[in-house]
């Protein structure tokens, strides 16, 4: 069967079986539209599901379609809907009482690009808004990966003074360095937690109030308990193994709130006034990909008629 390149999806069946499939194009209820694809990212979960199955009790039973960092154009709308737009989409299935409509027009000065990187993004809002970024708010920030990245913008954007930011990975500090850290850390495999913490401390001059913790990694997750100061906030971003050993009593006395983040809620409408003002500027993360695969985030353009602004 000769397969259609304009309707085609990438779907998930079981683990490490990943299929190109056509499926067919619904018709568009009253309240629904029908989107043309532009730009999609392609997200660290997407890949560990490919590779795992499942994250966390999150397990693959039935085919998943992948992508969830995506924009594109209205082509075909319900008899309820009244407009045509470059639209950004909120891919969360929200409550009722949730002020959310899946989605978003883009202003004219937001490209598609941007517009797919809201979804990421959005983890980064709603991480700081859970840990209290403020004025002046002292933050670490544990791995330099896309969603690291996103939290630090946040972070600088809602008004942290200083942010440091630590990762496996030279060209990813780089990366943070270009878009607004105030320090960047090294880790080497074998890192002692408590050492680790004791260099963030000694850099910054005082421990930091906020750590928001985007590996999963164990070894992380310890850092970011002993780093932050006495009454202050972990934010756990990153998904790891579904059970961790993290020094609990020493959170307990010194009064740490460990507070988990899942995605986001409500996000958009910050987020796309934080990129039409330019407050934030994710263009550097929507790096295409290269035959080595380097690059902080990969993205995949759909739409052949490229309609960017």
């Amino acid at each position: 069967m000769v397969m259609d390149p304009d309707n085609l999806s990438v779907v998930l069946h079981s683990l490490k079986d990943l299929r190109l499939e056509q499926r067919p194009i619904p018709e568009p209820g009253p309240n629904d539209v029908l989107l043309r694809m532009h730009s999609v990212g392609i997200c660290g979960s997407d890949v560990h599901y490919w590779q795992n199955g499942r994250i966390g009790d999150f397990v693959v039973t039935k085919p998943m379609v992948l992508g969830h960092e995506a924009s594109g154009t209205v082509v075909k709308v319900g008899s309820a809907v009244k407009t045509c737009d470059r639209v950004a989409i909120e891919p969360g299935v929200p409550r009722d009482m949730d002020d959310a409509n899946f989605c978003y027009k883009l202003p004219d000065n937001v490209t598609f690009e941007e517009g797919a990187l809201i979804e990421p993004l959005s983890v980064g809002i709603h991480a700081c808004r859970r840990a209290g970024v403020t004025l002046g708010s002292i933050v670490l920030i544990c791995g330099a990966g896309p969603i690291g990245l996103v939290s630090l913008l946040v972070a600088k954007a809602m008004g942290a003074s200083k942010v440091v930011i630590t990762d496996l990975s030279q060209e990813r500090l780089s990366m943070a360095k270009k878009l607004g850290a105030d320090y960047a850390v090294t880790i080497t495999k074998g890192n002692a937690p408590q050492a680790l913490a004791k260099n963030v401390a000694d850099m910054l001059g005082a421990p930091p109030q906020i750590t928001i913790e985007c590996t999963g990694v164990e070894s992380s997750i310890q850092t970011a308990i002993y780093a932050t100061q006495s009454g202050g906030v972990v934010v756990l971003v990153g998904l790891g193994a579904e059970m961790a050993t993290i020094p609990l009593v020493n959170a307990a006395v010194r009064e740490i709130d460990i507070r988990g983040v899942f995605r986001y809620c409500n996000t958009w409408p910050m987020a796309i006034a934080m990129l039409a003002s330019g407050k934030v500027n994710v263009k550097p993360l929507a790096f295409e990909t290269t035959k080595q695969g380097l690059g902080i985030k990969v993205m995949i353009k759909c739409d052949k008629n490229d309609q960017n602004p």
